[in-house]
């Protein structure tokens, strides 16, 4: 069965979950400063743990393409306090923090997070994998090439699924020999590939499940939809549930998006037609 032991609960993965994301970034492609009261935090937080989010995805360090970087200082004071604030109101909630910087990560974890989401796999921190260790937390580990400042003109394979199994069999086997038992992949939909490159990599999905670990997909509004269908981030709601159920029945086992409503009907659909998922 495949689980993840969040603070001493286990999640069942072998029926798909949702990750809810929830941007603190002034500068996100799609919410950036939406989220920078309390109020609209908590709301926002709420509506998404009410829709059915088993995790919520909390960053404050913008990884579209070619984001300004921002010093560790300036991240850990964006989401830290936030961290403290989600915990306090909603003592149940899984949080799962999306940074690759281990100090970020580490101070996260000590307020209450439950999981580690990171872009660079421990490419970026070197301290990354050892504090996820340390913590004994799940982690996600995310493919990219470069940086979010030039994963861009990164996007040259030699063979586009099978360097990306290569790069997730050395992350899997550098994580498990520190002692990293919950393992979470996520192959990066619009990291350091174009839009060919991110539809290949949706039509071969299943492949990333021959790792034996839960596979999640980061595909919400993302410009593989909206430039395809000519539309605004804002209108891209439609091409991400399409796109979501065709990861499903590659073999996702955790959505990550923007709209948890609309996820959790896709997973309803899907359970229907796969009842040996649900």
């Amino acid at each position: 069965m495949m689980t993840l032991n969040c603070k001493g609960t286990l999640i069942d993965l072998t029926k798909p979950r949702v990750m809810g994301i929830l941007n603190l970034t002034p500068d996100s492609f799609y919410d950036g400063g939406r989220y920078k009261e309390e109020k609209s935090i908590l709301s926002q937080t709420e509506k998404m743990l009410v829709e059915g989010a088993t995790f919520i995805d909390v960053g404050a360090y913008s990884s579209r393409p070619g984001a300004k970087d921002i010093p560790v200082k300036e991240e850990i004071n964006r989401i830290v306090p936030v961290v403290k604030l989600l915990i306090q109101k909603f003592p149940e909630i899984l949080i799962s923090t999306d940074t690759f910087r281990s100090e970020v990560a580490r101070q996260c974890l000590q307020e209450g997070a439950a999981l580690v989401n990171d872009i660079s796999a421990g490419k970026l921190d070197p301290h990354m994998m050892e504090t996820v260790a340390v913590a004994r937390v799940p982690y996600i580990m995310m493919h990219m090439q470069g940086t979010p400042q030039t994963m861009k003109e990164k996007n040259t394979y030699k063979d586009l699924l099978e360097d990306i199994r290569f790069y997730f069999s050395e992350r899997i086997a550098t994580a498990r020999k520190l002692g990293i038992h919950d393992l979470v992949i996520d192959p990066g939909f619009g990291f350091a590939k174009n839009i060919s490159q991110n539809f290949e990599l949706l039509g071969k999905f299943s492949l990333l499940k021959t790792f034996g670990v839960p596979v999640l997909a980061g595909l919400s509004r993302k410009s593989m939809i909206y430039k395809v269908l000519g539309v605004s981030p804002d209108e891209a709601l439609n091409g991400t549930t399409a796109l979501n159920m065709m990861a499903l029945q590659g073999g996702a086992n955790v959505l990550r998006v923007h709209d948890v409503k609309e996820a959790m009907e896709c997973i309803s659909l899907y359970n229907q037609l796969n009842p040996q998922s649900s």
